[in-house]
């Protein structure tokens, strides 16, 4: 927990368990109606999550960024609180990958991706982001619901490093 505690980190979680409804072809982020929701089992997770991060002590840069989903804004909000969640619409890039999509365009989400992911925060801080699961062997690969990958920047140009993939079981049991 050291590595978290001391900043530098990249924290890219998946959005807590979601199992209410449905992506409709006629997708609206602004009317939940048209999408997957948090189940009240995910809306526990996103509480525990909120709750576990500052327990430990680990230090989160706000605002968390989130893919424009309800279930993205409502995970980060119930583990956050309001003041302290921003929309970022390239989160849904990420959701994408996953669709028929062209190699020109998977490629260019995944450079964006990667040039985000090479971003430092600032000292003694960690970036969280919310939002989706990536296609096997693609990006950060398959993500639980609230599962985090513990990404290390390592500056403009030069990429990242995967740490580890932390669920949120072990972040909640983690004792000293």
């Amino acid at each position: 927990m050291d590595l978290l505690r001391n900043g530098g980190n990249i924290l890219y979680a998946r959005y807590a368990h979601a199992d209410v409804g449905d992506d409709l072809p006629s997708l609206d982020f602004s009317n939940c109606f048209t999408q997957r929701n948090l189940s009240q089992e995910g809306r526990r997770q996103a509480i525990k999550y909120g709750e576990s991060l500052r327990e430990l002590n680990i230090p989160v840069s706000f605002p968390v960024l989130v893919s424009p989903f309800c279930r993205t804004v409502e995970t980060a909000l119930l583990a956050f609180g309001w003041p302290n969640v921003q929309t970022d619409a390239f989160w849904h890039e990420i959701y994408r990958l996953d669709k028929n999509l062209s190699e020109e365009e998977r490629q260019s989400i995944l450079e964006a991706f990667n040039f985000k992911m090479e971003k430092q925060p600032p000292q003694g801080s960690n970036y969280l982001i919310i939002a989706h699961s990536f296609p096997e062997g693609i990006g950060l690969g398959p993500i639980e619901c609230m599962e985090t990958v513990i990404v290390i920047p390592l500056g403009e140009g030069s990429g990242y490093r995967v740490v580890a993939k932390l669920p949120l079981e072990e972040l909640m049991n983690f004792k000293e």
